[in-house]
């Protein structure tokens, strides 16, 4: 069952915390750092009209991150620009002034010396950790959780990194990370944030906002300023918030109605945005969903998602295998798409909200309607092929 919590955030008249740092000025910036990787061009958006039909909606758009720079997910684009950021601030110059090609050269390998980068993943950060890393000429190592895919590992390897499972959960190796960082003076490059650590974490998210400036210009082609509703899936919450700080600095109150999703495993922002504090989740957070098995909420985006965010939902894994299948057999008409564990979350959701009357009271609380535009972002493709196998083919962690 998909608990859902609906927060009034839009009559609010409490002091709201700063987005300027990831409004659409600044998010064009770092796409032009972006712009200067001989892999960029900007991944599809997918219009599923008949799906949307199904479902009783105007309109469903979905931004398809299997595509971004060969590496089968969106998480390339935090990692590299903060790495890039980080080089340039240790030069002392403006990464708007200087290109990625240039902060390869051999020039800043011999002012800089060599560096080791290290984060702790479920496996697509990682690999844009290692991938940057090594079209840098950087050193990098990655560290996973107790029960990661064998074969996310291995593909992070094959981008030049030292990469290893722990026996531990995934803050586990978030601590790790920075111990060792600590004791080898390697240089931590995580997606999340906690006291003392911000700079980098929100530079990863100021990454991640080319996606949502590269959306916003794709549906302004089919003449849409905005769509009505957004869905982010959330892990730490940093790809949520980067998103949902895009479109408030933007939108201001006329942004989209933005819901945060989240596996029951690990489902800390769904907990936060009940009691009000932030709000950590233990454990091994066995879910299918493994980029978002995190228990700890980005400190830098945690406010911005209570600041703006108007609901939460915490859902089965269930929710997620029937998004997977429901993108991989589409609806005549409507192109297939090969969406991941952690991709295909919010397609469930948006499947079992229109279709199921148990969930009347959500699409009526959400204003789901023939009048609404609906905005999915896949943020990965089959990054473990056997897994996505598993579920599509022969039904593992069925539907109900």
């Amino acid at each position: 069952m998909i608990r859902f919590n609906l927060v009034d955030v839009r009559n609010d008249n409490r002091s709201k915390v700063d987005i300027d740092y990831i409004s659409e000025n600044t998010i064009k910036k770092v796409r032009q750092f972006h712009k200067g990787f001989d892999e960029y061009s900007v991944t599809p958006l997918h219009k599923l009209e008949n799906l949307a039909r199904h479902y009783g909606l105007k309109n469903i758009f979905l931004k398809d991150e299997s595509y971004r720079f060969g590496l089968n997910a969106f998480k390339v684009l935090g990692g590299s620009y903060a790495m890039g950021k980080y080089l340039a601030d240790r030069l002392g110059v403006d990464i708007s002034d200087i290109s990625f090609e240039y902060l390869r050269s051999k020039e800043v390998k011999e002012k800089l010396g060599e560096i080791t980068f290290v984060t702790a993943t479920d496996g697509n950060h990682g690999r844009g950790v290692a991938w940057a890393a090594n079209h840098l000429g950087q050193k990098s190592v990655i560290y996973m959780p107790k029960g990661s895919s064998q074969i996310r590992l291995e593909n992070i390897r094959r981008e030049g990194a030292e990469a290893s499972i722990i026996d531990g959960n995934y803050d586990d190796a978030v601590r790790l990370s920075d111990e060792m960082a600590k004791k080898h003076g390697w240089v931590v490059v995580q997606d999340t944030a906690w006291e003392g650590y911000e700079d980098i974490p929100t530079w990863i998210m100021q990454g991640y906002g080319t996606l949502i400036d590269e959306a916003m210009e794709q549906l302004r082609d089919y003449g849409i300023e905005k769509p009505t509703h957004v869905f982010l899936q959330a892990g730490v919450g940093s790809f949520a918030g980067a998103v949902q700080g895009y479109l408030a600095e933007k939108f201001g109150k006329d942004r989209p109605i933005t819901i945060i999703v989240e596996p029951d495993d690990a489902n800390c922002l769904y907990r936060s945005s009940l009691s009000g504090d932030r709000e950590i989740v233990g454990g091994d957070m066995p879910t299918i969903m493994a980029g978002l098995a995190c228990g700890s909420p980005n400190t830098v985006s945690f406010q911005v998602l209570k600041d703006y965010s108007d609901g939460y939902m915490s859902c089965p894994d269930y929710v997620a295998a029937r998004g997977m299948r429901t993108l991989a057999a589409p609806i005549k008409g409507d192109p297939q798409i090969v969406s991941g564990e952690s991709g295909a979350v919010g397609a469930g959701v948006i499947s079992l909200v229109m279709e199921r009357e148990e969930y009347k009271d959500i699409r009526e609380k959400l204003g789901l309607d023939n009048n609404s535009i609906v905005l999915l972002i896949s943020t990965e493709g089959d990054t473990d092929p056997d897994k996505y196998r598993d579920i599509v083919w022969d039904g593992d962690c069925k539907s109900v």
